[in-house]
């Protein structure tokens, strides 16, 4: 008996952990908050089909009451038997009946969000972008706008943004809980979907497909600013000079060292394509290092002399030659000093 005390008082604490963790994590990163069409149209069939499964069970549960209170075993009717109802064709019809109304109640609206939420009208003359995965980055080229960036995908607000999603090794899934639903991310085909968001500011995203060992650190952001913002963030990338010298002594060191170890071969600055590690264009904007890591000098020379102890698996591990402290620090400044956009939300940094 105190074993199954101590097993119900545990199950007890665990429901309601659950409960009250479920409210806890990053804004901007939820399901159950939608600020954007796709996630609002996913919200409205959670709200459904919960809604269906709260009545079968109170039918079921009203059902499962009356007959255990109505047929149960009373003094003096031991041999007593119900009537039984087996062949009942009038009980048959009603069971199957309401289980094909309550699936189709269910059914039509999902079939009607999967075909509104697959539809492209209005691809060819809206924004479109490119949403390329890899281990364990993402990367977002704007083909019309000849701008190239990774981690940190800008739109503006109250407007369909086409993503024409592919992955150069495993499959991805791309997610943004908050204004869109997921969508597979495959190396062998494109697949399409549209986002759209109501308010400004910054999204998280996640990969929710497992790609290996740093899946779970495969974050990026969807940063929504007003259309007017978003023209300018378009005019400043597209202005961007990637053989421009900084300003400082130590980031014009930082820079030669960047050349000088050849990570231009893996790393563009501007609207070169993607090679294969994340553009740099915009890093000192970023709300993050590698994804995760707050944009700070001593966590990107961290990330410079030991990408595999923060992020095991990736690409950068063993493909340059070990920096030095001083190489480290200067590169890092350089890094930093990339900013051609000053609009980023204030709510980037969070």
């Amino acid at each position: 008996m105190k074993g199954w005390m101590g097993k119900i008082k545990t199950l007890s604490l665990l429901s309601f952990l659950a409960v009250v963790l479920a409210g806890c994590g990053k804004e901007n990163l939820t399901a159950l908050v939608p600020k954007g069409y796709g996630a609002e149209t996913s919200m409205d069939l959670i709200i459904l089909s919960t809604a269906i499964m709260t009545f079968v069970f109170v039918v079921v549960f009203v059902v499962y009451l009356i007959a255990i209170i109505r047929f149960r075993k009373k003094k003096g009717q031991e041999d007593y038997i119900p009537k039984q109802v087996e062949g009942s064709k009038k009980l048959e019809t009603v069971w199957t009946i309401i289980p094909i109304i309550l699936v189709l109640i269910l059914a039509v609206p999902t079939v009607a969000a999967t075909f509104d939420l697959a539809d492209e009208s209005g691809k060819k003359d809206g924004i479109n972008i490119d949403v390329t995965g890899n281990q364990y980055w993402w990367h977002f080229s704007y083909p019309n706008e000849e701008i190239q960036t990774s981690q940190d995908l800008y739109i503006p607000t109250g407007e369909k943004v086409f993503l024409n999603m592919k992955s150069t090794d495993v499959i991805h899934s791309f997610w943004v809980p908050s204004i869109s639903g997921k969508m597979d991310v495959n190396p062998e085909n494109e697949n399409t979907m549209y986002i759209e968001a109501y308010e400004e500011g910054v999204y998280w995203g996640k990969c929710a497909e497992l790609c290996g060992p740093s899946h779970s650190l495969m974050d990026f952001k969807v940063i929504a600013v007003s259309p007017e913002e978003y023209e300018q963030w378009v005019k400043d990338m597209q202005s961007v000079d990637p053989k421009a010298e900084p300003q400082d002594a130590v980031a014009q060191d930082g820079k030669a060292a960047f050349e000088e170890n050849n990570c231009m071969a893996c790393h563009a600055i501007g609207s070169s394509p993607a090679a294969v590690g994340p553009n740099l264009t915009n890093f000192g904007d970023r709300s993050r290092i590698a994804g995760f890591l707050e944009p700070t000098k001593e966590n990107l020379v961290k990330w410079l002399q030991d990408p595999e102890s923060i992020k095991p698996g990736n690409k950068m591990t063993g493909n340059y030659p070990k920096l030095s402290e001083e190489e480290s620090d200067s590169i890092a400044e350089y890094l930093l000093q990339l900013k051609p956009s000053d609009i980023t939300p204030e709510s980037a940094g969070e």
